[in-house]
């Protein structure tokens, strides 16, 4: 009976966006063990992706209201779901796909066991052709490495995206820490994980990072640049977080620089371009490098345009300015969704699990929830 539990919400959670696939070993149905209690478990296959009162909730899982209410309470603290705050209407609670959310959600309090399954099954969940068509990230460029001539726009630029944020949060980045606690980390800047707006109010409520403002965010992405970490924002035009990224510990970067041209599964408008005239060789670039886009042959830094992500990293620090970022042709500019709730349905529907029937369903369906008495 539990593990049907646990069998249900591995499928709930595999039909949202990011998907939670099975496998062989059994190891996802572990991983849930280890976060859910079996009446969490069962609770949470009757939430969705549209954020909906107790009551509403509780009528679809045949429970108390009371009941419900704290229960759904306690799972939006412990990081299972979603927790909407709003002083005009009832806090509202809605589903989390697995990554990027419920795994982000429990930074601080990893443990050994739960790091070696998450490792384990890191290969079956993290789907490179499913995350070319559709990344949940983006690489925008570190603010020094862009021109007046690159002409970036409002969205390809962090200050800008930052400048129109209200509320401000930074963690601990979970893939730096989950490295460290198994002692495979680096030394580079641990919080440095931005989140912003109703993204900011639950990591506040839930304890998982502190509420900063908009001086500190710009300050802690300077020290990202100098740190050498690659700035990945959402893959939206409206943004909710900002991962800063090294090449060791996390694993989009790691996972894909794998492939023989990781270039072509990230979402990046640029690519970085050496003048072999002016390059002296230094080999300041390579370290800079998270991707391994560069190498060093005699006195030249050689480019590898298929690993490049167009980060800037090399651009930002290279002595004799003989590196810079150009746009990429426009047949290879990437299709950035307006907003995360867009990422997330064409992602959903880049794995055949909403599609436009499917989507109309569950909003008849909450509708009808929502008016029917409890």
């Amino acid at each position: 009976m539990e593990r049907d539990v646990y069998k249900k919400l591995a499928q709930h959670l595999d039909n949202l966006p990011g998907g939670f696939p099975t496998t062989e070993t059994g190891v996802e149905l572990r991983i849930l063990r280890r976060l859910f209690t079996p009446e969490e478990a069962a609770l949470a296959v009757h939430l969705n992706l549209i954020a909906e009162e107790p009551r509403v909730i509780a009528r679809r899982a045949k429970l108390p209201v009371y009941e419900t209410a704290q229960r759904l309470e306690e799972m939006a603290c412990k990081g299972l779901i979603f927790r909407i705050e709003d002083k005009r209407r009832p806090t509202r609670y809605r589903a989390l796909q697995y990554v990027i959310g419920i795994w982000e959600f429990h930074v601080n309090d990893l443990d050994a066991n739960l790091i070696r399954d998450m490792n384990e099954y890191i290969p079956t969940l993290f789907d490179g052709e499913i995350w070319k068509k559709v990344p949940q990230l983006r690489t925008i460029p570190v603010e020094r490495s862009i021109s007046t001539e690159l002409k970036a726009l409002p969205y390809e630029k962090v200050a800008e995206l930052v400048d129109v944020q209200k509320k401000f949060a930074v963690a601990p980045c979970i893939c730096r820490r989950e490295s460290k606690m198994v002692g495979k980390g680096c030394d580079k800047l641990e919080e440095t994980c931005l989140v912003f707006g109703i993204a900011a109010d639950y990591y506040e409520r839930n304890g998982l990072g502190r509420v900063i403002d908009k001086e500190e965010t710009l300050e802690i992405l300077k020290r990202a640049e100098e740190a050498g970490l690659v700035l990945q924002p959402s893959n939206a035009k409206e943004i909710v977080n900002i991962c800063c990224c090294c090449g060791c510990c996390c694993q989009v970067l790691k996972n894909l620089k794998r492939y023989p041209k990781p270039a072509s599964y990230f979402s990046a408008s640029f690519v970085a371009n050496i003048n072999p005239d002016t390059c002296q060789g230094c080999g300041t670039c390579i370290g800079r490098c998270q991707m391994e886009a560069l190498r060093l042959e005699g006195d030249q830094a050689l480019l590898d345009s298929d690993r490049c992500i167009g980060c800037g990293l090399c651009v930002s620090t290279c002595p004799t300015e003989s590196l810079r970022l150009v746009r990429k042709p426009e047949t290879e500019q990437p299709k950035v969704p307006r907003n995360v709730v867009e990422a997330s349905i064409r992602l959903a529907r880049e794995r055949g699990k909403l599609g436009p029937s499917e989507l109309l369903k569950m909003q008849l369906k909450s509708k009808v929830d929502r008016f029917l008495k409890t």
